[in-house]
């Protein structure tokens, strides 16, 4: 990583932090819970190389795109939380977009690794593409519903949601993009992450079989709660 990029991410990382002290000292529960949560997302890529060799005896080369890229998206949704949602109408869509490109993104060079025999060499096979949007838009999909969970724990228990649910219309309109987000990364070929997977190639496979049935099975659970919840008010 140069000393510039290296630069920036450390004033990302200390930007989300003195948005977190803000929604701190505001009493923003929300606000406070997401920040913290970007902050600690913003700081893998310096914990990971840390504890990793101590599980692989191999240590991982993450590059300088990948914690730039975490680091800003977590940047601009703590932004969001703290009243740039409420305030500018295409907020949402910009962080939806920036996130499931990261994860399509993700995806795709896993994709990418783990099935070598049908990835194309100037341009990837419809196989991985079609994988790699299905699964962003899945990962979307188990996101909206912990948002509609926490919607029904904060209205059960009268306490502030931790996440906000804007309504069905803003659901659709951030699973809309964040199939957006995966048709970019498509289109760019972006391969940008297919190196830091390769490093790892048994531990890619094995990380994307259990996020796939951690998104299903838990996919599943949600909905069920929030068919739960909903038929108990009916």
């Amino acid at each position: 990583m140069t000393t510039d990029t290296a630069l920036a991410v450390f004033l990302l990382q200390s930007a989300i932090f003195g948005l977190f002290i803000i929604a701190v000292r505001r009493r923003n529960i929300a606000a406070a819970v997401n920040t913290a949560g970007a902050f600690v997302l913003a700081l893998l890529p310096v914990i990971i190389p840390i504890v990793l060799p101590v599980t692989l005896t191999q240590s991982v080369i993450f590059g300088p795109v990948f914690p730039l890229w975490l680091a800003a998206a977590g940047f601009l949704h703590s932004l969001g939380m703290l009243g740039l949602y409420e305030s500018i109408w295409w907020w949402d869509h910009l962080t939806h977009t920036l996130s499931a490109a990261l994860v399509a993104a993700l995806l795709y060079a896993g994709f990418i690794v783990t099935l070598p025999d049908i990835a194309g060499v100037g341009g990837s096979s419809g196989i991985i593409v079609t994988a790699t949007v299905v699964c962003t838009f899945a990962v979307g999909v188990f996101w909206e519903l912990i948002e509609l969970i926490a919607r029904e724990v904060s209205e059960r228990f009268d306490i502030e949601p931790v996440l906000v649910h804007y309504g069905w219309r803003d659901t659709i309109l951030d699973l809309v993009f964040d199939v957006v987000g995966a048709l970019i990364v498509i289109g760019a070929d972006l391969r940008i992450f297919v190196p830091l997977m390769e490093q790892f190639p048994d531990v890619t496979a094995d990380v994307l079989v259990g996020s796939a049935w951690i998104v299903l099975g838990g996919s599943v659970l949600l909905a069920l709660l929030v068919g739960l919840g909903s038929s108990m008010r009916s």
